[in-house]
């Protein structure tokens, strides 16, 4: 008795275990799958603060403001809003004492997250949305082309041209806010590019983040590109190392059944 006891523990310890082996095997197949849920939430989830705010619910709101605040500036003039009679703001349109001091008026673009009139923001900027959307979008494009051709790692080359405008925009409006400010460096007036085109566009186009000005189509071309060269880099390596990993655990998998 004793001994049949102890063999049926251990034939249930062996079925606990080929059940985890098997659904750990089930993750590395499916890794896309899991991944792009994964960016799925991060990516949405900063949405569902500006739409809580609408609907009154202001403690799950607050508490996703607070979290993706760790992961980004979230100053109102680059971020987006929604529920509100435009999708961005400029300072200007703000309804912030600003004092032209980069300190207090960032803490105050930061703190802003809207009201009834303007809307809510959404809890990162236009950049993060485009930065992880780009990934999260074109992970899942990936995963569809993967099943039907092999695609390879990206030339080290071409990732650094591919992730150079986001350092290029990056670097400069750091540089521009931090020589002239806020609301006066060279990347919010844009005067150079004004004089280089000869002033042909709108001005609204020249000065500002707001959606459709130069800055905002910088920072959604670069976030593409980013996007791409990361994916496009990265995500093959991913791929086969883990298929390498579910092809060693599904042959031992094979032989332990084969044993049993």
């Amino acid at each position: 008795m004793a001994d049949q006891a102890v063999i049926e523990r251990t034939t249930i310890s062996s079925q606990r275990t080929t059940k985890a082996l098997r659904a750990i095997l089930w993750g590395l197949d499916h890794w896309i799958i899991i991944l792009s849920v994964g960016m799925g939430v991060l990516v949405i989830a900063p949405f569902l603060a500006p739409l809580f705010m609408h609907v009154g619910w202001t403690v799950p709101a607050q508490f996703i403001y607070g979290i993706y605040s760790t992961l980004c500036h979230q100053m109102a003039q680059r971020s987006y809003f929604l529920f509100g009679s435009q999708p961005m703001y400029n300072m200007a349109q703000l309804p912030l004492p600003l004092t032209g001091k980069m300190l207090s008026d960032t803490l105050l673009l930061r703190g802003f997250i809207g009201n009834d009139n303007l809307g809510w923001k959404v809890a990162w900027s236009d950049r993060m949305v485009y930065m992880y959307g780009g990934i999260w979008i074109v992970g899942m494009v990936y995963g569809l082309l993967r099943q039907r051709r092999r695609i390879r790692s990206l030339n080290i080359i071409v990732l650094g041209l591919l992730l150079l405008p986001m350092l290029v925009d990056g670097l400069t409006h750091t540089l521009s806010d931090l020589s002239g400010g806020l609301a006066s460096g060279f990347r919010y007036n844009n005067s150079w590019l004004a004089e280089l085109t000869a002033n042909r566009l709108p001005s609204w186009f020249y000065v500002g983040d707001a959606f459709g000005s130069f800055n905002s189509w910088m920072r959604l071309i670069s976030g593409i590109t980013f996007a791409v060269g990361i994916v496009w880099f990265a995500y093959p390596y991913i791929n086969q190392a883990l298929t390498e990993s579910a092809e060693k655990l599904r042959w031992k998998l094979m032989n332990a059944t084969n044993v049993t």
